[in-house]
């Protein structure tokens, strides 16, 4: 296995809706892809651009945006800073004037209808979601670069070996999980503390922190604008929020102006199983709609899952905390630092591209976080929150992602409720049980969901071919 360090901020990203592999990862291609033609000194010197989307980049590239993120790219805006209320203005300029501003500063003749090639029957060797930006010069010559979206907005150019951060030396290098957990033994510390030691290769403990305080406060208002908002979601398939009614259904009469407010009345309300279940399913349903509405959020570790690492970390903080203080930010960073951890072991070991290994790679991988997270915050020890993170994976295995219209909707925003409460249950199974005895470990069942990810069909992979997309009369005519 080569070495792959992997931080926190790798895994957990700031970004916008609806998909990482298929939304984030073309708009950072598009970035790569400038700053090549500007280190080239070349930028100024383009007069014509193709853009060429291949396999399930093509099959499900309407659905998920990737022609309306590889033009915001191509401008140079950045994903994490734009104003996702100007998606729609910017992209109707771009296609009545029919010319982009490369870079932000070079205007070029740009019409996406003819300029954005979708090639449904075509899939590159290394990876289903390629894509190719052609650049025609003043002078006639040609420019070409290839590149591959390979799940949670990770992007690698066509023959480039180096991998993400591979001259980083961390005091506490993991490739799976028998490594994180020789480390946690050895040294006695929780597996977030080995993350935060590894994390200082990269940086100062005050900017991992207030790196971590951005991410938690995009999920928290992510959520916060996802229970707030109604109507109907875009794409054709006409999905109604349900988050906001059922917000508005589990608090009944009670007003508040603020997240803080809001959180105290959740808490106030008590902790019945049908209480805390009801609230867990709203969290997640509520990031979820955010992200089909090409809102902000954090992949985490993609898009298509973003919402079961924030609707646990909600339940931990609301209904497993013995004082209203227990949800500080200290607890917050360790608990996104276990499930990032978690995470990197399964880029590592697998994917977490549900074009190359079905949801199982998305959901699964997200709920496996979550459970360890969870259980580490419960008090739970490093063998107990790994065993959570086993059990929440071996029971997503061979999940199939096939998303009706190509739309990151149906059913995958109903999935990111099942991965939250998969999580809590594998938490709270792991918390009771000894991990000792367990027969199946971390590393059995990662290895086990890249076979089956190798077995399965590639029309149950991202490509809206197979499953609830050909039975579910619903689909649009693009995907």
């Amino acid at each position: 296995m080569q070495y792959e360090p992997i931080s926190v901020f790798d895994m957990l990203k700031i970004g916008v809706g609806p998909s990482s592999s298929h939304t984030l990862g073309p708009w950072r291609a598009a970035e790569r892809f400038l700053a090549f033609l500007k280190q080239q000194g070349q930028l100024d010197q383009v007069v014509r651009l193709k853009v060429l989307l291949y396999g399930s980049l093509a099959k499900t590239g309407v659905g998920h945006g990737t022609d309306i993120a590889v033009q915001l790219g191509l401008c140079g805006y950045d994903p994490v800073t734009f104003d996702v209320e100007k998606i729609d203005s910017t992209i109707a300029d771009i296609r009545e004037a029919k010319q982009l501003v490369l870079g932000g500063s070079h205007p070029v003749a740009f019409d996406p209808e003819q300029d954005i090639e979708f090639l449904f029957s075509e899939t590159l060797p290394y990876h289903s979601n390629g894509l190719t930006f052609l650049a025609t010069l003043e002078n006639g010559n040609n420019i070409a670069k290839t590149y591959y979206s390979i799940g949670g907005g990770f992007v690698k150019e066509e023959g480039e070996e180096t991998v993400l951060n591979n001259n980083v030396l961390l005091p506490f290098p993991i490739d799976d999980a028998d490594d994180l957990l020789r480390w946690c033994i050895k040294t006695g510390l929780p597996i977030s503390d080995i993350v935060a030691e590894n994390e200082q290769a990269w940086r100062g403990e005050k900017e991992t922190s207030e790196g971590l305080t951005k991410i938690w406060e995009a999920m928290r208002d992510c959520i916060y604008r996802g229970c707030h908002k109604t109507g109907v979601l875009p794409g054709g398939l006409n999905v109604r929020r349900r988050a906001a009614a059922l917000n508005k259904k589990l608090i009944g009469n009670a007003s508040y102006n603020s997240y803080e407010e809001w959180i105290a009345l959740i808490r106030n309300g008590g902790s019945s199983f049908r209480y805390t279940l009801d609230w867990v399913s709203c969290f997640a349903l509520a990031v979820n709609e955010e992200n089909a509405s090409f809102g902000r959020v954090v992949t985490a570790p993609t898009n298509g899952s973003a919402g079961v690492i924030p609707a646990v970390l909600h339940y931990f903080i609301i209904f497993c905390a013995d004082d209203p203080e227990a949800g500080n930010r200290e607890r917050i960073h360790k608990f996104l630092m276990t499930a990032a951890e978690i995470g990197s072991i399964f880029k590592k070991e697998s994917t977490i591209s549900a074009a190359m290994g079905g949801c199982q790679a998305e959901i699964g991988v997200s709920s496996s976080m979550a459970a360890a997270a969870l259980t580490e915050g419960l008090g739970g020890s490093q063998k107990q929150a790994m065993m959570a993170a086993e059990i929440a994976m071996e029971h997503h295995l061979g999940m199939t992602c096939d998303p009706i219209g190509g739309l990151v909707q149906v059913p995958c925003i109903e999935r990111n409720t099942m991965g939250a409460i998969k999580a809590i249950t594998a938490s709270q199974l792991a918390l009771q049980s000894t991990p000792d005895f367990a027969r199946v470990s971390l590393d059995d069942v990662i290895k086990t969901m890249w076979d089956t990810a190798q077995d399965m069909n590639f029309k149950y992979k991202e490509t809206a071919d197979g499953g609830l997309a050909v039975h579910v009369p619903l689909s649009l005519p693009e995907c």
